[in-house]
């Protein structure tokens, strides 16, 4: 390294370090902030984050408490870590944490514009909303779609007799039959064929762009909490984001291109028409670019995929390694259903044990780990701590459902709990202890799709196929371990033989 270099580098780190002394004295505050670990220099606590952040801090609470504070190079973040501080944040002080922190990712990906999931909370978020409401989330709109998505699980049934001996890539198909649906609902048309191989090629494809932005997206960037360090990108976020941005890009621009070529009468009440027609008519003065619209795609593509098709995921394998709970819920449904039909949307309110799977999976494998970060627009206090204003506040959800304080035998799949000591407890975000779509003002939108989804195909894929493991492994030491993103995948796949166990005339799809 020249003198130079060596010179240039001493003096910006000793000028971080004063910055960063002068910083912690201008913050001081007469009511303390909550505990923590102590910080290193400039770099605060984020070495503390791990490969694994939502096990890291976790660990953390089990050492400080349920609320603790991290400094994350310049940036005060708080950390709730049980029911009771998630509820403080996000139902009695949720006012004041109803907006995000500019990240480089949010940005970036969503082409510096104000997209959906971190738009700023104010009228131009309240419509986006409003108008995915009433296109695809309300009462009515989950009725119009019901056929669609009960269509969309009969391709998957034939699709997976169609195997024969084959093992099968369950999440793959899984995501196929996601992500057609949500397209069905958004756009009115499927994107993907599942193709004679078990997949269409250009589905594979799109899971791995959603994977990927998942990964990017639970990035602790050193950039964003070390501005001075953000031109090195040390993380590679901003060379691997720019890549994604070009895939994801073309995708969603043939998208918008065809839908506006294909334009016709079945098309007027579909989400894509409405928000296309906000770029020449606005309402409420709110106007759309092509680049915002792309933006709102990629969220709802997104989250709208990616979740649901890696719950259910986990729900097999949780059922698969838990024998005596797939043969109760198989059980439930023959009572319901019979062997001559498939489920329904109107069988699930009869099946309650099958619902309680889904709460026990939701529990154990949340969707998001870590919520998706909130800033605090006022300083609060809570519990007898200091919340700075400008903090940024994350929800260990994951945590808080392993929480020992709240579950007993944390760490088993039991979904009879839901049944008895935790019978009122639901999973839409008013009961803290369990909260896989947050809670509050920035709840997730798609919550009732994604709980209706995650229980008619878990439902369905227990009902009409007994399952084996490939090359014949022991449900017992199936791998079970995590890949930290924004939301948590298997780190490895679900392979798998579906068995057809039901009447063969089922297998045989009559779908348009």
């Amino acid at each position: 390294m020249s003198p130079w270099l060596l010179a240039f580098a001493t003096t910006t780190i000793v000028a971080a370090i004063l910055i960063y002394s002068l910083f912690k004295l201008r913050t001081a505050h007469s009511v303390p902030l909550p505990p923590g670990p102590s910080p290193w220099p400039i770099v605060g606590n984020l070495p503390h984050m791990g490969r694994a952040p939502h096990e890291a801090l976790a660990a953390l609470a089990h050492k400080y408490g349920p609320l603790i504070h991290l400094r994350l190079g310049f940036v005060d973040v708080v950390v709730a870590a049980s029911a009771s501080v998630a509820e403080q944040f996000l139902k009695v002080h949720d006012a004041k944490f109803s907006n995000r922190p500019r990240r480089f990712m949010n940005k970036y990906m969503s082409y510096y514009k104000e997209d959906f999931g971190f738009a700023p909370y104010g009228p131009r978020w309240r419509l986006l909303r409003k108008i995915s409401s009433t296109y695809m989330f309300s009462g009515k709109a989950l009725d119009d779609f019901r056929e669609v998505r009960e269509e969309e699980v009969e391709r998957l049934t034939c699709n997976l007799a169609s195997s024969d001996s084959k093992a099968v890539k369950l999440g793959q198909l899984l995501n196929v039959c996601a992500t057609n649906t949500l397209a069905r609902i958004m756009i009115g048309r499927r994107v993907f064929d599942y193709g004679s191989s078990g997949w269409d090629p250009k589905a594979d494809e799109f899971k791995s762009m959603v994977l990927e932005l998942m990964k990017l997206l639970g990035v602790f960037n050193i950039g964003d909490f070390v501005p001075f360090l953000d031109w090195l990108d040390l993380n590679g976020v901003k060379a691997n984001a720019k890549k994604l941005r070009k895939r994801f890009d073309a995708f969603l621009t043939s998208i918008i291109e065809e839908h506006q070529i294909s334009k016709n009468e079945k098309h007027q009440n579909i989400y894509l028409t409405t928000l296309l027609s906000l770029k020449d008519t606005p309402q409420e003065g709110i106007k759309l670019s092509d680049e915002e619209i792309k933006a709102i795609l990629m969220n709802m593509f997104g989250a709208g995929t990616d979740t649901p098709s890696s719950t259910i995921e986990w729900a097999m394998a949780e059922l698969i390694r838990n024998p005596r709970s797939m043969v109760q819920v198989r059980q439930e449904i023959d009572s319901v259903v019979g062997e001559d039909r498939l489920v329904t949307e109107l069988d699930l309110p009869q099946l309650p044990y099958l619902q309680a799977v889904v709460k026990e999976t939701f529990r154990l494998h949340p969707p998001t780990a870590l919520s998706i970060p909130r800033i605090a627009e006022k300083s609060c206090e809570i519990f007898g701590y200091h919340i700075p204003k400008g903090a940024t506040l994350l929800v260990n959800v994951w945590g808080i459902g392993r929480d020992p304080n709240e579950w007993s035998d944390p760490l088993e799949f039991k979904p009879e709990r839901f049944l008895r000591e935790k019978g009122g407890v639901d999973v839409r975000g008013n009961n803290f202890e369990v909260i896989p779509f947050g809670a509050g003002r920035r709840i997730c939108a798609g919550m009732n799709l994604g709980i209706i989804e995650v229980q008619l195909v878990t439902a369905t894929l227990a009902h009409a196929f007994d399952w084996e493991l490939e090359n014949g492994l022991d449900p017992k030491t199936l791998n079970m371990d995590e890949t930290y993103g924004l939301t948590l995948q298997r780190a490895v796949p679900l392979s798998v033989h579906p068995r057809p166990r039901l009447s063969r005339h089922l297998y045989s799809s009559s779908s348009p």
